[in-house]
């Protein structure tokens, strides 16, 4: 992709995620600005990745060409609606990561011929293990598309979604899914201490199975229920552990919870994007 000036509105810890995989990814920190209204936050960027940092949104909208926003839904409106004068003059590509945000209200805040893409990453970002979703609308072109695919694909994976509402559902599986392997990785951890192995033994092998197993599932061409099957002898105790959870109705409270965190997702755009 060519050399662009890439400008975060907000220096905290999901842009430099993205800052740290874009400049492995070999974009030059030169042409990469953020602002940030922290000094000491400023100070830590530029120092850590040779960034170009200010205290001055307009400033750094008015000298990029692709404007990241990375600052929380509730201030995302004030933001953006101060950024709309800059941005009417050279019309930047915005990606806004803020979760609930939808483009209506985007379109409104930053102005309705700027071309707006939202971004639903998720914190494994911050290791370049993130899982990122997308959605543009039908007239944003191929070339803003590969540009934001770019930036995104340099955190982990990018996929594009087909219909903007499937951002909540993204919201319930990526962007939540992180904190749902860590209830059940604490679980495991305490039960294999309860079942009598050393706190630093039980954390080691409770990390490394859920690691072992997520390389198994992305490097197999196997289904997961194939995979499932190969671990579990007749009879035997991975069988046995599976009929509690069956019994248990872990199925069931997966979609259960899911469906909650969809629900919610709605129910906060609906609530942060409200134009008052």
């Amino acid at each position: 992709m060519k050399t662009r000036n890439l400008a975060f509105i907000g220096g905290g810890n999901m842009a430099s995620a993205m800052i740290n995989g874009l400049i492995e990814d070999g974009t030059d920190p030169a042409h990469i600005l953020v602002a940030e209204p922290d000094e000491s936050r400023r100070e830590q960027l530029a120092a850590r990745f040779g960034v170009r940092t200010l205290n001055d949104n307009e400033e750094a909208a008015r000298q990029a060409d692709i404007i990241v926003l990375a600052v929380k839904p509730q201030a995302l409106k004030e933001v953006a609606t101060s950024l709309a004068p800059a941005l009417a003059q050279n019309r930047p590509l915005c990606l806004s990561i803020a979760a609930g945000i939808r483009l209506a209200s985007l379109q409104s805040w930053l102005g309705a011929t700027v071309p707006v893409i939202r971004v639903m990453p998720n914190t494994p970002a911050m290791l370049g293990a993130g899982a990122s979703g997308l959605y543009a609308p039908p007239d944003i072109g191929d070339e803003l598309r590969d540009q934001a695919e770019h930036i995104m694909r340099a955190t982990g994976i990018a996929v594009w979604l087909d219909e903007e509402s499937q951002m909540d559902a993204l919201t319930a599986v990526s962007g939540s899914g992180p904190a749902y392997f860590f209830l059940f990785m604490e679980a495991m951890e305490n039960s294999a201490r309860k079942l009598g192995l050393e706190e630093k033994t039980a954390h080691l092998l409770v990390l490394q199975t859920a690691l072992g197993a997520a390389r198994m599932a992305l490097e197999s061409a196997s289904e997961l229920a194939e995979l499932r099957n190969s671990v579990t002898s007749p009879g035997g105790t991975t069988e046995k552990a599976l009929e509690i959870f069956t019994q248990g109705g872990l199925t069931e409270l997966v979609d259960k919870a899911l469906s909650a965190a969809r629900d919610r997702s709605i129910e906060l755009s609906e609530s942060l994007g409200k134009e008052q």
